[in-house]
């Protein structure tokens, strides 16, 4: 088990109670929700209660009203354009719900997924122009990429094709010269933020802005057109990119969810029906079940197939296609197990905790659509920001993910003249590299991570909501704290410590390799079972300890009980 850093966040009795009293809610609800940032009674009701109708006016956001215009030329003089995607579910969903909004609404839409290994990450040249020797237009609209596109948009420009950029990530030092560029990440200050929205967030807010338009101007079909149908991509989209699910994402989820219990759309009755999902899906059988699979041809190959799903208008047509990105998702585990063996065996032979501050590994044969995933395996075993490149010819492509602390991105920014090409957000980023320029970029990220990380931050931390005696934890009081769902990045599920436990009962081996550990725990108010989930040989608690632990409701034999799922131990203190 990881060594981790436990962190309590500080009990507010003061504040806690005035919530709770103002608000009639538990005194260890409003802990949770101070704790999440939230000190204003009017917000946490809406914190609590997350509606559509809380959504901010979609010309708010940066390029916006630039962006409407321009597609409303574009309809009015029937003219045709292009959506040119990404091969990741946000891209895929974002391209399926805005191909299908404007081909509805009366637009002449086509779209295009570059594909991974031929064609590279984002807008790039070789893209853009396969996309136009297929669809030969002079309207572009570049969703989930483009906002580091610079010489890309500036050929297009030369070439008379105008770019409407619809991205959330972060913005070159000087931007693309696009005809309209709406990210949240160029929003002012003082403005309301919607700096979490991922890219089929602003898709759905592109499509509201236009439906608002629309309507204004009296449009045909603008009106009775149903923008609540899409939410069950949006829901995909926005878990499978791992952005914070607060604001206008906790929102869009928690309406997406329920659109995505009850979606008829076949494409996802299939892949729900071959992922084996709950009856009642959560942001957990998205982020670990549908994502991906859907994530899973445009990893290996290209995510045309995973668009075809999505747009199925039957289910005998999307059963196939949700098969197949089954056998994908196989595969890309198997290839993905490989290569995460072999590269933790690589650091392991030289990895020194007191100078290795990055890591950073690439070699020819490892597949360039599974480095992310890999990327986030070994930096869950190391805990330091970590790049995995794979070769493809006379350039590697890789991909980053990043520690609490350290912003991945703006990095890479600081090594642009060793890349070709990078872009991303602080804590995931992706670049291409000349294999020669490897050990000086090593070289240099490992001394800005030197330079910004002090040292107590390369052990993980573990954040705990409160130290809590047993007895507080029962099934009403569960049922209330399921009011901070969905949890995800930005909203963490609830994680708490209790201490000086004992065992009532001998621990049990659990599972067909005998791999989790089944435990009964006392502080002397209750005992509680407890779960210690994929423990395998590790030390198990004994004598007096503290556990942290995630709660949860245990349903068995139609018996509904509390039950602690174990995330670490440590001795007592006496």
């Amino acid at each position: 088990m990881r060594n981790y850093r436990w962190l309590v966040a500080p009990p507010q009795p003061l504040l806690v109670s005035e919530l709770s009293h103002r608000l009639n809610i538990s005194p260890l609800l409003a802990q949770c929700l101070v704790n999440r940032g939230f000190v204003d009674a009017v917000k946490i009701e809406k914190f609590l209660s997350p509606r559509l109708a809380n959504l901010s006016d979609p010309f708010l956001l940066p390029g916006m009203a630039t962006a409407v215009e321009r597609l409303l030329a574009a309809l009015g003089r029937g003219e045709s354009l292009v959506i040119f995607g990404d091969y990741d579910v946000d891209g895929v969903t974002s391209t399926t719900f805005l191909l299908d909004a404007l081909q509805n609404l009366g637009w002449k839409a086509d779209a295009y997924l570059p594909h991974r290994m031929d064609e590279g990450y984002g807008l790039s040249r070789d893209g853009v122009e396969n996309c136009l020797k297929k669809y030969p237009v002079k309207l572009m609209l570049a969703v989930d990429c483009g906002s580091t596109a610079v010489e890309t948009i500036l050929w297009l420009r030369e070439r008379g094709v105008e770019v409407l950029v619809l991205d959330h990530h972060q913005v070159s030092k000087p931007p693309p010269a696009a005809t309209a560029l709406v990210n949240p990440q160029l929003a002012a200050e003082n403005e309301p933020c919607f700096r979490e929205l991922c890219s089929v967030g602003l898709v759905f807010k592109l499509v509201h802005a236009l439906l608002k338009r629309g309507r204004q101007l009296g449009l045909p079909g603008m009106a009775e057109f149903d923008l609540k149908r899409y939410l069950d991509l949006v829901a995909l989209g926005t878990v499978a990119d791992l952005v914070p699910l607060i604001g206008e994402n906790r929102i869009l989820v928690t309406a997406g969810l329920e659109k995505l219990n009850t979606s008829q759309r076949p494409g996802l009755v299939a892949l729900k029906e071959i992922a084996q999902t709950p009856p009642v899906i959560s942001v957990m059988d998205v982020g670990f079940q549908l994502a991906p699979r859907l994530n899973a041809s445009g990893r290996l190959e290209t995510a045309e197939e995973s668009l075809h799903l999505l747009r199925a208008e039957t289910l005998e047509e999307a059963m196939p296609l949700a098969q197949n990105l089954d056998a994908h998702n196989r595969e890309r585990q198997k290839i993905e197990r490989g290569i995460v063996k072999e590269v933790i065996a690589l650091v392991r032979a030289k990895f020194n905790a007191e100078t290795d501050f990055v890591i950073i590994e690439g070699q020819l044969p490892w597949h360039i659509g599974v480095v992310g995933i890999v990327a986030s395996r070994v930096l869950t075993e190391f805990y330091r920001p970590t790049i995995i490149i794979g070769g493809d010819g006379e350039v590697w492509r890789g991909s980053g993910r990043s520690i609490a602390g350290f912003d991945l991105a703006a990095a890479l920014r600081e090594c642009g003249d060793l890349l070709i090409r990078h872009g991303g957000h602080a804590m995931a980023a992706g670049l291409t590299i000349a294999p020669h320029n490897i050990d000086e970029f090593r070289r240099r990220m490992n001394e800005l991570v030197r330079r910004s990380i002090q040292a107590e931050l390369f052990q993980a931390p573990l954040r705990l909501d409160a130290e809590i005696k047993l007895n507080e934890l029962n099934l009403d009081v569960l049922e209330e704290l399921d009011q901070l769902k969905p949890s995800g990045q930005g909203n963490p599920g609830l994680q708490f410590a209790a201490g000086k436990l004992t065992h009532s009962r001998p621990l049990q081996r659990i599972g067909a390799e005998k791999q989790h550990v089944k435990m009964w725990v006392t502080d002397g108010t209750a005992k509680l079972e407890a779960v210690w989930w994929n423990a395998g040989a590790a030390p198990m608690p004994d004598g007096t300890f503290d556990l942290a632990f995630a709660p949860s409701i245990n349903e068995f034999n139609g018996r509904s009980s509390v039950q602690l799922k174990v995330l670490d131990w440590r001795p007592a203190k006496i």
